[in-house]
C-alpha cells in the first residue's frame, strides 16, 4: 500500500523528436554516415554475391534437415519478413534515436555477414527448394543464376531479431521475437539454410545491436 506522502512516479522521458535531434551535429553525422554506408553496401552486394555463387564450397552434414522434409514456403516466409519490417519501420520512423540505432545495427549485421560469407564458402543444403523473394530477386540480385550460397548466417532471421532488440514497445517486441523464430523455422523447412545458419543468427543480431548502441551515441 503506498504511503500517503509518497511522491507520484516521475513521468517517462519524452522521446526526442526529429527537429530536436537534427539540430545536433553528432546526430546528423551518424545518420548521414550510415545512410552512405548502406548505399555503398547495396552497390557492392551484387558483385560480391556473384563471387560467392561462383566459388566452390562444402556441403555440411545437418541431421535436422535430414529429418525435416523440404517444402516451398516462400510466400509465408517473406510475408512474415516484410510484415515484421513494415510494422517495425512504422514504429521507428517517429523515434529517430531508435531508428538511427536500427540503421547502424542493420549495417553492422550485413558487414558481419559479408565477412562470414567470405570466410566460410558453403554449398547449399541437400534438398534445397529455392526461395523466391519478390523484392530482392527483382531489385538487387537480378541474375540468370539464383543466389543459393549466401548461407552463414541467416540474414532473414537475424534482421527480424535485430528489430526485436531495437524497438521498445513490449507487444511489438514479442511479435518480432515470434516472427524471428518462425522465419528461422521456415527457411529450414525450405532447406534454404543449414540449422547452423539459423542458430548463429541471434548471436550476430545481438552483437550488431550491442555495437549499434555504442556507435549511434551522440
Amino acid at each position: 500500500m503506498p504511503l500517503p506522502f509518497a511522491l507520484p512516479p516521475a513521468p517517462a522521458a519524452a522521446e526526442p523528436t526529429w527537429p530536436q535531434l537534427w539540430r545536433q551535429p553528432a546526430f546528423r553525422v551518424r545518420l548521414l554516415s550510415i545512410l552512405a554506408l548502406l548505399l555503398a553496401l547495396g552497390a557492392a552486394i551484387p558483385r560480391f554475391f556473384a563471387f560467392i555463387q561462383a566459388r566452390p564450397g562444402v556441403v555440411l552434414p545437418d541431421p535436422v534437415l535430414a529429418w525435416l522434409p523440404a517444402h516451398d514456403v516462400s510466400w509465408l516466409t517473406f510475408g512474415a519478413i516484410y510484415l515484421s519490417i513494415a510494422v517495425a519501420v512504422v514504429h521507428l520512423v517517429p523515434r529517430p534515436r531508435l531508428l538511427l540505432r536500427a540503421l547502424w545495427g542493420y549495417g553492422l549485421l550485413h558487414g558481419f555477414r559479408l565477412l562470414t560469407l567470405w570466410l566460410l564458402p558453403l554449398e547449399p543444403p541437400t534438398g534445397l527448394v529455392l526461395l523466391h523473394d519478390p523484392l530482392v530477386d527483382n531489385l538487387f540480385y537480378a541474375s540468370a543464376t539464383p543466389i543459393t550460397k549466401d548461407l552463414f548466417f541467416s540474414a532473414h532471421t537475424a534482421t527480424v531479431l535485430l528489430l526485436y532488440l531495437t524497438v521498445q514497445h513490449p507487444a511489438l517486441r514479442r511479435g518480432l521475437l515470434l516472427a524471428g523464430a518462425l522465419i528461422g523455422l521456415l527457411v529450414m523447412v525450405q532447406h534454404a539454410h543449414y540449422t547452423y545458419d539459423v542458430l548463429a543468427a541471434p548471436a550476430f543480431a545481438g552483437l550488431s545491436a550491442w555495437l549499434a548502441r555504442r556507435v549511434a551515441r551522440y
